[in-house]
Parts: structure tokens; sequence; C-alpha cells
């Protein structure tokens, strides 16, 4: 088991999450029902159908981590000033955390630093439950949790 307490540079890897993938593919079907339900005939169906097939798009990228632009690690350096996401065809955004709801027990919204790259939603079940929560107090503080270096005298 990996001992999160050190002061080396980090690589948490993440997995897919059919829980998450469920629930795009959840909130993307309620949302061509209400399409349906408000517009009518062909044009009705053909955009319900074009909502629930990005939904289907964004599940495959975002929750499955098939594409190839689908994020696979999430890099913290030692000094955990800053984090980078790795993508699975190589390239790394470096990534800020979203304040306020961005981060909660069950998932960490991370955006790109700059206009380049999209953002990531990383829910409880793509890492390792010690990695969640690394990640968790790097976006709420800013800084990956250490060890003190030395016990102090009583």
């Amino acid at each position: 088991q990996e001992n999160l307490n050190d002061a080396r540079s980090r690589r948490l890897e993440l997995s897919a999450s059919g829980v998450y993938a469920g629930t795009v593919l959840a909130v993307h079907a309620t949302a061509a029902a209400c399409v349906l339900a408000t517009i009518t005939g062909v044009p009705g169906m053909a955009l319900a159908f074009l909502v629930i097939a990005l939904g289907a798009a964004a599940a495959w990228d975002r929750a499955l981590l098939r594409g190839p632009r689908s994020p696979r690690a999430i890099e913290l350096p030692a000094s955990g000033t800053s984090v980078a996401v790795i993508l699975a065809n190589g390239q790394v955004v470096p990534l800020r955390a979203v304040r306020g709801i961005g981060v909660t027990r069950h998932w960490v919204a991370l955006r790109p630093r700059g206009f380049a790259g999209g953002g990531v939603l990383v829910m409880a079940g793509m890492l390792a439950p010690a990695a969640h929560r690394v990640l968790r107090l790097w976006a709420l503080w800013g800084r990956t949790p250490r060890a003190a270096p030395a016990q102090l005298p009583a």
C-alpha cells in the first residue's frame, strides 16, 4: 500500500466509473424526454436522439475513460501547489480546483488553468479512497498532506 503522507510527487490513476456513466446517461435521457414533451414530430425526435447521443459520448469519454482525450491520471507534485491531468493521448493539462460545490466527499471538480483542455470531474469511485482524500485535501487547501518532520519533545 502506498504511503500518502510522504513528500514526493503523486500520480493518481483514474479508473472507469459505471455509476458516473449511468448518471450521465440518465440525465441526458431525462433531457431527451423533456425535449419530446415540448417539441413534437420529427424535429423533436431528432433533437432527443442527439441529446441521448451526446450523453453517450460524454459517458464514453469522461466516465468510462475510453476516448483519446479521456483523463487517465492526476499528477500532484510534491509542493502541492499545482495539479495536472494526463490525458489518454499523452497531453498534460494544468488544472485548478473549482471552489464551493466543486469539492465534496463524492466528487472533485477541476478546470483548466488556461483556455486549453476541458474540465475534469473526479468521482469518488474513480480513485482509491485514500487517493481521493488526498485530491480533496489539495482542492480545499491547495496542498497535499504530509507527516510532521519530527515529533516535538514533550
